[in-house]
């Protein structure tokens, strides 16, 4: 193709990709808004205006005009630079599964999430999945849908867990999870027999205003840019990225579990850091974006649990905490304050959980995913099947479906296959923070209140390059190697075997 006329279908291609971020932009400000300040009776009007938007966005990408665009540009391959070739092979993957799906298909997906998030929300409080059953029923029915549109001869689960992992299948994940749960598995019960920390200083009255400003003091150490990122309040945590410079994280305060939002606001400014370290370059494109939902995961799970769990960090952390809460801290030293935030014991919350049970609530959701697409679990069957495996991992009985089944919203976003990148990504970090620990100092970091070294290494290594590189292959630029999980649980065993002098 000769120049000209490749200059401007890439000019074409970089116009398209607008168009597509601010419809995204849009929709991202009209779901922010539903899970922050909605009120209940916006509802229906609101999911009438997000399907209307998906239905433009279908119509836009499916556009013939634009087929022919990026295959046009795909034949150039060998002309374009690394950059745009990986937009139009993102881009084309993107409209050809799109193209496979039913425009109403679509448009009735979004429907049904939005009924699907006002009925969980209800729900949850009113302990009542009965209520919300219906509409997760359907949510399943519409991937199911989906996956036969898009992979008529895959497996259900399969496809819809390459939606956000590429290539995460059943035949990697089995294997993954069965590693885990033999490698931690002891490592959890031998904890359970050993003498427990003492957490009073973490227990008792909490009050929110007094939590608020724990929460800017974290978001300012981790150099959150508050002029880009702001924290709102939502009864899940989320970070919503608009653009690389409008990134909205949430939290929950609770007054009797300040662990809670201090860890929440630690994990959603790791996302938070991702995004608006995504390089100038990326903005408006479809590489401007992380790499994948385990390698953002990655991100999230660093900051709060390999930084944020270390001793450094609560050393760091503890003499705001004795200003703050001096009821509480005002004798704790940083030792009892570092076993307190680490105490391994089977609970009930996923997004409480410590870094040793974690995955076992990771493995829960995805035995039970695996079951609903295979057909051999019912909607209705969900409650007691949860509670069951709650039982046979974790040790735990469940009280209750506001605290059992209902207690993650990701199925009424209809995020189905979601869940396993969870416990990907915080096996990615364990062995991305050995790297980041080799290259710079984290300890000193946290002693001096500077976090710009660990993010300026992050930025080069992986922030700045969005989806630039496919995860896989961006673990072996990162790490100089191929994604290993023993560093995961060789991480685990090392830190939990100090903590509670057991051995492997």
């Amino acid at each position: 193709m000769e120049q000209k006329k490749l200059e401007e279908k890439i000019s074409q291609l970089r116009a398209y990709q607008k168009i597509l971020w601010a419809y995204d932009h849009a929709i991202g400000v009209m779901d922010y808004d539903r899970m922050t300040s909605m009120p209940p009776g916006g509802a229906e009007h609101r999911g009438e205006s997000l399907a209307l938007l998906s239905g433009e966005i279908y119509k836009i990408q499916t556009d013939p005009k634009k087929g022919e665009l990026l295959d046009a540009l795909a034949e150039a391959e060998e002309d374009l630079d690394p950059r745009t070739r990986r937009e139009v092979q993102e881009l084309r993957k993107a409209r050809e599964k799109l193209t496979q799906v039913p425009k109403q298909e679509v448009m009735a997906q979004e429907a049904a999430v939005n009924r699907a998030i006002v009925c969980w929300q209800k729900a949850r409080e009113n302990n009542d999945f009965a209520s919300f059953a219906p509409h997760l029923a359907e949510l399943i029915d519409i991937k199911r849908r989906y996956a036969g549109y898009v992979n008529p001869d895959g497996d259900v689960y399969d496809t819809l867990m390459d939606d956000y992992e590429a290539g995460m299948k059943q035949a990697n994940m089995d294997p993954f999870f069965a590693s885990l749960k033999e490698k931690l598995v002891p490592l959890i019960q031998q904890v359970k027999q050993a003498q427990q920390p003492d957490r009073a200083c973490v227990e008792g009255y909490f009050s929110v205003e007094r939590q608020r400003a724990l929460s800017s003091f974290v978001m300012e150490i981790m150099g959150l840019d508050p002029q880009h990122c702001v924290l709102g309040e939502s009864a899940h945590p989320l970070t919503t990225q608009f653009s690389k410079y409008d990134v909205r994280i949430t939290t929950c305060y609770i007054e009797d579990s300040p662990l809670t939002n201090l860890y929440s606001v630690v994990h959603e400014g790791g996302h938070a850091m991702y995004e608006l370290s995504i390089g100038d370059e990326l903005s408006h494109s479809v590489l401007g974006d992380g790499a994948s939902t385990a390698i953002h995961e990655s991100q999230s799970r660093l900051w709060e649990n390999n930084i944020g769990r270390s001793l450094p960090f609560c050393q760091m952390l503890l003499p705001k905490m004795k200003e703050l809460f001096p009821e509480q801290f005002s004798d704790v030293s940083d030792e009892t304050f570092y076993r307190a935030v680490n105490m391994a014991e089977p609970s009930l919350i996923r997004t409480d959980a410590d870094e040793l049970t974690y995955p076992m609530h990771i493995l829960i959701r995805y035995e039970l995913e695996k079951a609903i697409f295979a057909g051999e679990l019912k909607v209705k069957e969900l409650p007691d099947a949860w509670n069951q495996l709650y039982k046979k991992y974790l040790g735990i009985q469940v009280p209750d479906d506001a605290n059992g089944v209902l207690q993650d919203i990701h199925w009424a976003w209809g995020h189905l296959g979601y869940f396993p990148s969870y416990a990907l990504g915080s096996a990615y970090a364990a062995q991305i923070y050995d790297v980041l620990g080799k290259a710079v100092n984290v300890e000193q970091c946290c002693a001096s209140r500077d976090f710009a070294p660990v993010r300026d290494w992050l930025t080069e290594t992986i922030y700045r390059h969005g989806m630039t590189y496919a995860p896989q292959e961006l673990m072996e630029r990162v790490c100089g190697a191929p994604f290993d999980p023993d560093y995961y649980v060789n991480y685990l065993w090392d830190k939990y075997g100090e903590l509670y002098g057991v051995r492997k």
